[in-house]
């Protein structure tokens, strides 16, 4: 019996050992950051620039895997059955982690049982543009525009949050408006571009070079303030529409049983990264504000959005297209 209570005790102080090893040698390999929409967008611009900043501080490649699909939460669910090891990483973002367990009858994976948060990474409000056809320059005017024309204007998105933006402002103006889902930001852009839709409620990064040249015309800002690279486009509360103020967020998480010495370690380079000045400036030049945060703020804000969306999901009664 005293036999096998040493045996037993000496292969669980072995396996703690190598455990601590594995820990305190992490990152020994590469690092895998998976971004579940396509190459585009606000999403890649924040995980590329993150990506490179994290590999210089590591001494390891953190490569960004683009795995689009079932609006953000094919590549999602990849990683909520990764090994928990510190390897794989997931872009959280709003869609996926507050939108799509409502939307979807199996996205896959529980955001609260499956994933642990490491740190906020930007917010960001969502820019109302329309194609210069429509006949509106403002919040109120589109709202008007809508109203005499129900069901005929129609809005892109490009995932499931953008998506809710849309219903939310229909609920808020009491108007109907055309869904036309886009695997990703790049192709909903382009048919906006086109006139092949009317409207979209996008991430700055997307839309915000087009609002500049002409080709698209923004109509309000959804945060709380102005952005600093469109200063003239007014916020939906100045706009009259303070139900419509809606921010948006990126940020990193990891499968739920990840180590929580490896969790802080990857908040640490994730805080230190968002804190460089040229990070900023290339975020800021995207619409994207630097936000990071303890893995336990993240965690909260996460189960904030996720009743906020579920409210919004049950009184439109939206489900994936």
């Amino acid at each position: 019996m005293k036999l096998v209570v040493v045996t037993l005790a000496t292969a669980m102080l072995a396996l703690a050992a190598a455990s601590a090893f594995a820990q305190e040698s992490f990152p020994a390999r590469p690092i895998r950051y998976v971004n579940p929409y396509p190459p585009g967008g606000g999403t890649d611009l924040f995980a590329r620039i993150l990506a490179q900043k994290m590999s210089e501080s590591l001494g390891v490649q953190v490569l960004v895997d683009n795995r689009p699909g079932a609006q953000g939460s094919l590549g999602t669910s990849q990683v909520a059955k990764a090994a928990p090891d510190g390897y794989t990483m997931i872009l959280a973002q709003s869609g996926p982690f507050s939108i799509n367990p409502f939307i979807y009858k199996n996205v896959g994976y529980d955001v609260f049982r499956d994933f642990a948060a490491v740190s906020l990474g930007s917010e960001q409000p969502y820019l109302v543009v329309v194609h210069p056809t429509v006949p509106a320059r403002s919040l109120k005017e589109l709202s008007t525009v809508a109203q005499r024309m129900p069901g005929k204007l129609s809005f892109a998105s490009s995932s499931s949050v953008a998506q809710l933006v849309g219903e939310l402002f229909k609920l808020v103006t009491k108007t109907e408006l055309l869904h036309i889902p886009y695997k990703g930001a790049g192709p909903a852009v382009i048919d906006l571009l086109a006139g092949n839709v009317d409207l979209m409620y996008s991430s700055p990064p997307s839309t915000t070079p087009h609002v500049r040249t002409g080709r698209l015309r923004a109509v309000a800002i959804t945060g709380p303030k102005r952005s600093l690279n469109l200063p003239d486009v007014p916020t939906s509360r100045e706009s009259g529409f303070p139900e419509f103020e809606v921010t948006g967020w990126y940020g990193v998480a990891v499968p739920a049983a990840t180590p929580r010495e490896i969790v802080r370690r990857l908040n640490a380079e994730v805080v230190r990264a968002l804190a460089m000045a040229d990070v900023r400036e290339r975020l800021g030049a995207g619409g994207l504000d630097a936000s990071p945060s303890t893995p336990e703020e993240f965690d909260a804000l996460i189960r904030r959005d996720h009743q906020r969306w579920g409210r919004v999901v049950k009184a439109s009664g939206v489900k994936a297209d």
